[in-house]
C-alpha cells in the first residue's frame, strides 16, 4: 500500500506506474473520497473540541443555564454519532480504493504487456546436446515408475500426482541439498511456517483482494498459501522491529497450494504446474532504503543462481516487464531453466522487492537512528520450488536408455548416481 500523502503529491507518477503495470485504478475517485474523509474528520475534530469546551462550561454553570448547555450537548453528541457513521462508510470505500493502487516500478523495469516482453539480462550454462530425441519428464518418470500421474488424478483430481521410490528420494534430496546449502551459507534463520493463514497476512502481502480466485479457502475463512512468503511476512505483523537486527533474513519452508484458476489449458500434464507443491522461500526485512533493497535483491537472486550452478542446470535471468509485475513489486527477476522437451526456458524462481508496500499493509515498523518511526522494506525470492525443479533436472539429466543421471551435488543425498528401474 502506498501512503495517501505520497499518492496526492505524486499523482502523475502513480498514474504512470499503474499504466506501466497495465493495472486499472480510479485515482480520481480515490482523491474525491479522501477529500470527503478529511472533511468529515475535520468536522468531527471541531465537534469534539466543542464538546470539550461545553463540558468545561457545565462545571461552572447552574440551574437553567446548565440545563440549556446539557441539551445542546445532546444535540452535539447526536451530530457526532451521525458524522462517525458517515466516516465509517467513507472509510470502507477509501480502504478498498487504497488497496487497488499499485506500487511504482523501478526505472530499470522495461515496458511490456506480459512475460513475452521480459528482458533477458544473462544466460548461464550450456544447453545439453542429446544424440537422441529428448523425452518429457512425464514420459521418463512414468517409464521408470518414479511418478504416477494417473493415480494422482484419481486421488487428487486434475493436476494430481504421486512421487514414488526414487522420485520421492530425489525430491527429499533437493530439500536436504538446499537446506544444507543455506545453513552453511549462514545469515538466514530457517523456519517451518504455516500454509494455512488468516486473511490479514494475504492482504498484507498483496495476494488479496486481487488474486483471491487463485487461493483455496477453508470453511473457517482462512486461506491456503501458494508461498511461504505469506506466513513469514505475517510473522512480524503489527510489530516495531529493532533496527540493530537488520537485515532480518528468513529461509522458510512450507507446503503450498494454488488453484491455477487462470491457467486452464497450460501445462495440463506433469510437474511444472500443479495444485500442491513445496517451496523454500528467502525473505528479507531491512531498513527503508532503496539502495539497501537493490543490494539485497541482487543478493537473493545470486543465492538462487548459485544453487542452479551447483546443480549444473542451464538457465537465464530476465527482468520482468511492467505488465508482468504484481501489484506491490517494484522490480522482479525471473530465473528460467532450460526444458529440453519443450526447447525453451521455463520460470523456476522469482526474486522481488517491494519497498514498504507490504510492510505498510502489515504495519511492520522500526525506529531509525533519529528515533523516527518508519516502515521496513521487504524482499523475497524462491530458493527452491518442487516438484517443478525436479522436472527440470530429470529432463536435463536424461540418458539415451531412459535412465536419469543424478547431479553430482545431489548424489550424496540420493545415495546413487543413476536413477533407473531396479527390477
Amino acid at each position: 500500500m502506498l501512503d495517501i500523502h505520497f499518492i496526492r503529491e505524486n499523482l502523475e507518477l502513480v498514474k504512470a506506474g499503474a499504466a506501466k503495470k497495465h493495472i486499472e485504478v480510479d485515482l480520481a475517485r480515490l482523491i474525491k473520497v479522501d477529500d470527503e474523509r478529511k472533511l468529515i474528520r475535520q468536522e468531527l475534530d471541531a465537534k469534539k473540541a466543542e464538546q470539550n469546551r461545553r463540558s468545561n462550561e457545565i462545571q461552572i454553570l447552574k440551574d437553567k443555564e446548565r440545563e440549556n448547555v446539557i441539551e445542546q450537548m445532546q444535540h452535539l453528541k447526536a451530530g457526532m454519532a451521525e458524522a462517525e457513521e458517515r466516516l465509517k462508510e467513507v472509510m470502507v470505500e477509501w480502504q478498498k480504493l487504497m488497496l487497488t493502487v499499485p506500487n511504482i516500478p523501478d526505472m530499470s523495469v522495461p515496458d511490456g504487456d506480459g512475460d513475452a516482453d521480459n528482458l533477458e539480462v544473462k544466460k548461464v550454462g550450456n544447453i545439453p546436446e542429446f544424440q537422441f530425441a529428448p523425452k518429457s519428464h512425464v514420459e521418463l518418470m512414468t517409464a521408470l515408475d518414479i511418478a504416477d500421474f494417473e493415480r494422482g488424478a484419481k486421488v487428487a483430481g486434475f493436476r494430481g500426482y504421486f512421487l514414488k521410490g526414487d522420485g520421492a528420494l530425489f525430491s527429499y534430496a533437493l530439500w536436504q541439498f538446499i537446506s544444507n546449502h543455506f545453513v552453511k551459507k549462514g545469515g538466514f534463520t530457517p523456519m517451518l511456517v504455516p500454509s494455512l493463514a488468516r486473511r490479514e497476512s494475504f492482504m498484507g502481502t498483496g495476494f488479496l483482494p486481487q488474486s483471491e480466485e487463485d487461493l483455496y479457502k477453508t470453511q473457517d475463512g482462512e486461506y491456503l498459501a501458494g508461498t511461504a512468503e505469506v506466513a513469514t511476512m505475517g510473522y512480524h505483523m503489527n510489530e516495531v522491529l529493532d533496527t540493530k537486527q537488520f537485515p532480518l533474513k528468513y529461509f522458510s519452508f512450507s507446503p503450498c497450494f494454488r488453484r491455477e484458476a487462470g491457467a486452464h489449458g497450460k501445462d495440463t500434464k506433469g510437474l511444472v504446474r500443479v495444485h500442491e507443491f513445496f517451496k523454500f522461500e528467502q525473505v528479507i526485512l531491512c531498513e527503508a532504503s532503496h539502495e539497501a533493497s537493490v543490494k539485497y535483491h541482487e543478493e537473493l537472486t545470486a543465492n538462487s543462481e548459485e544453487m542452479l550452478q551447483l546443480l549444473k542446470i542451464p538457465y537465464r535471468v530476465v527482468i520482468n516487464c511492467g505488465g508482468d509485475l504484481g501489484l506491490g513489486q517494484v522490480k522482479k527477476y525471473d530465473i528460467e531453466c532450460w526444458m529440453p522437451s519443450e526447447g525453451k526456458y521455463r520460470e523456476t524462481h522469482s526474486s522481488s522487492y517491494f519497498h514498504d508496500f507490504q510492510t505498510r499493509r502489515l504495519n511492520i515498523r522500526y525506529r531509525d537512528e533519529n528515533g523516527d518511526m518508519k516502515f521496513a522494506h521487504s524482499l523475497n525470492n524462491t530458493a527452491l520450488a518442487t516438484p517443478r525443479l525436479l522436472a527440470v533436472i530429470v529432463e536435463n539429466y536424461q540418458q539415451a536408455d531412459g535412465t536419469i543421471k543424478v547431479p553430482e551435488a545431489l548424489s550424496q543425498y540420493v545415495g546413487k548416481s543413476i536413477i533407473g528401474r531396479t527390477a
